[in-house]
């Protein structure tokens, strides 16, 4: 314990040195007048399709010293990001008017068409400057609408428009020096500030808190720009007026493109320069709504657990206070489940399968929460582009050790002791659900390969993942098997009759109540469930990952709840088969949750367009829900063990 109070002090004393310290991936980049600002650009993205394309894919301006990708990490690479740079410089606190970038070659039949299918998808250009994606406002009704991104182009009145001037604005707060000498993090800025240097302290420096852009469509005059470079001005005035297009394309005919960038200073200090992209529309009712659902949950939850455990107390009363012959008279006169003594720890059917799947839901519960927890605590912010996906993967592989574990003890468990097949067991577990995973995940990358997209995970990194499968998490899941072989088995409190009880004839079928039961965990999550949709598949950022920690704990609470209260409703009717549903019990809520997956599609996703994009997403909503079942299940599981075993061991058995 005393290294781990030196943790705790050490953290607390990291936090109480203030705004001299930033998270991993955010930290701020100072610059003086006229140093240069690079923008660079991510993949073209649209919600119509859900499929990524790359920037250069469409006939825009390129750098002259050629494309080059930014540093990206694994996360990046598997949400289909792709950034890379982009000709527009700017320099810091420097107005620009009428800068000429580029005229494009004539427009081809294959180039126009692909415009066109472009702007028909409603696809966004992602541009980025210093973390920051720049941000569009628009009307509607009356409110001020925010955006990331802007529209390649627009289609009114059967002509289509390109949007080929951009009127770009950055604000910029002045750095304030602090007594700090070095700043923590890693990201993609230069480096990290000097502290206490003399031209901090002569040289006024700024920060960029804001990226702004207004994207217009100008008709330019060809003949003026035959004969100028990349950064020249442009020879005339370059109206930029967002409610009006000018600029139709043709085939045969190229486009200019043009930009302008303007400086202003602000009052958002470079902490809170995300709070723009994270205060969207819908934030109130999102925090209300959350609110809201964790109090009926927790409500409910509450009246289940104290009438639950005063009945079972009651039960245990009951048993305790008959001496011996009452006992005997009452198992003669009652039935209920002190009577499926000899079987209620009978080996379920596919014994194997079953510690298989705990195992490897115990892998994906503890990467959810731990995921979750860094999340909160701001480790893993929007700011840090892909650390969330790298997070997961990491603490996936990691866990690999638990899985092993629990498996194999269940295993040995079950089997009374017996050592044999345990590593078959482990390695099972270590291939089971990242084999289901790996097979639905290929069979979409084929169509996202098809489809010439940057969401297709390239070969390299197929590689890659591979060998992180089978060169870390598959030896870790088999440590964790050993210790699990090696650690006693736990013991059952009661023997086993060899010859199995039957089962009396139920007045409805076990299995219904089992399937029904997933609606109380369903209820904790389907108000989260759809800003957590709207996040992945409507470009939404989402940020309230203390709200989601929350949810995640009565998640778990509410899965323990109702498996044990099912567990409890079998045995009473001398259903000594609870193993598989004590399982499915809470597993079953993520049937629900692809129902509610499927509803999505269909009434919040209207304008997905095409079969392949429906076949992503249900093909990426079947990975989900899988994940979900394996999760859930265990939980009810393993508090169902606990509390059968608990139970069997608290009363007086002759």
């Amino acid at each position: 314990m005393g290294s781990f109070g030196i943790w705790v002090l050490a953290i607390f004393l990291i936090f109480q040195s203030g705004y001299g310290f930033y998270l991993p991936g955010s930290y701020p980049h100072k610059y003086v007048v006229g140093d240069p600002l690079s923008v660079k650009v991510n993949s073209l993205t649209s919600i119509d399709t859900e499929m990524p394309f790359s920037y250069y894919s469409l006939p825009f301006c390129k750098p002259t010293e050629g494309v080059k990708d930014s540093a990206e990490n694994l996360g990046e690479l598997l949400m289909g990001d792709r950034i890379e740079n982009s000709p527009y410089r700017f320099k810091m606190y420097t107005n620009e008017t009428e800068i000429f970038l580029c005229q494009s070659d004539k427009l081809s039949a294959d180039d126009y068409l692909l415009l066109k299918k472009r702007i028909d998808e409603m696809y966004q250009v992602n541009l980025i400057l210093e973390n920051l994606p720049a941000m569009r406002y628009s009307m509607k009704d009356g409110f001020m609408l925010r955006w990331t991104g802007y529209p390649v182009g627009v289609k009114v009145d059967d002509a289509y428009y390109v949007f080929n001037h951009l009127k770009f604005k950055v604000l910029v707060h002045k750095y304030e020096e602090t007594n700090v000498g070095n700043v923590m993090g890693t990201g993609d800025a230069a480096g990290v500030i000097p502290g206490g240097s003399k031209r901090g302290s002569d040289v006024p420096g700024y920060m960029v808190v804001g990226f702004e852009v207004v994207p217009c469509s100008f008709m330019h005059e060809g003949n003026l720009v035959k004969k100028l470079k990349m950064y020249d001005r442009y020879p005339s005035p370059v109206k930029c007026e967002a409610t009006t297009v000018s600029m139709p394309i043709k085939e045969g005919v190229p486009i200019v493109f043009t930009y302008e960038v303007t400086f202003e200073e602000s009052d958002i200090k470079w902490p809170s320069r995300w709070d723009a992209y994270l205060k969207m529309e819908g934030s109130k009712v999102h925090w209300f709504s959350i609110l809201n659902s964790l109090m009926v949950i927790t409500f409910l939850a509450g009246i289940v657990l104290v009438i639950f455990l005063r009945t079972v107390r009651r039960d245990l009363t009951r048993y305790e206070e008959l001496d011996k012959e009452s006992q005997a008279q009452m198992n003669e006169e009652l039935s209920g489940w002190k009577l499926v003594v000899g079987d209620v720890f009978r080996a379920p059917t596919n014994p194997a399968l079953l510690c298989i799947m705990v195992g490897d839901g115990v892998q994906i519960l503890g990467m959810g929460l731990v995921t979750i927890l860094f999340a909160a605590l701001g480790f893993m912010s929007p700011a840090s582009r892909g650390t969330l996906i790298t997070g997961m993967l990491f603490f996936y592989m990691i866990l690999g050790i638990a899985a092993g574990y629990v498996a194999v003890r269940l295993w040995r468990t079950i089997s009374y002791g017996d050592h044999k097949g345990w590593a078959s067991v482990a390695w099972k577990a270590a291939c089971f659900f990242p084999g289901i995973a790996f097979l639905i995940l290929t069979t979409l990358n084929f169509l996202l390969w098809g489809s010439h997209s940057t969401g297709a995970i390239p070969f390299s990194l197929f590689v890659i993942l591979l060998l992180l499968w089978f060169c870390i998490s598959v030896p870790l899941t088999l440590i964790g098997g050993y210790f699990g072989a090696k650690t006693p088995h736990i013991e059952y409190p009661v023997r086993t009759n060899q010859i199995p009880r039957e089962i009396p004839a139920q007045k409805y079928p076990s299995w219904l109540l089992v399937l029904g039961a997933g609606t109380l965990p369903f209820g904790t999550l389907f108000i989260e469930l759809f800003f957590i949709m709207s996040s992945i598949w409507m470009g939404r950022v989402y940020y309230v990952f203390g709200f989601l920690l929350i949810v995640m704990v009565l998640l778990v609470v509410v899965c323990a709840e109702v498996s044990l209260v099912l567990t409890y409703m079998h045995l009473c009717v001398e259903d000594w088969k609870w193993w598989w549903k004590s399982f499915f019990a809470s597993g079953s809520v993520a049937i629900y949750i692809f129902l509610y997956s499927v509803n999505y599609l269909i009434f919040d996703l209207k304008s997905l367009s095409g079969p392949v994009s429906a076949t992503l997403y249900l093909g990426y909503s079947l990975f989900m829900v899988l994940a979900i079942m394996l999760a859930t299940g265990t939980i009810g599981f393993l508090s169902s063990f606990w509390f059968v075993h608990y139970l069997f061991s608290s009363v007086k058995l002759d």
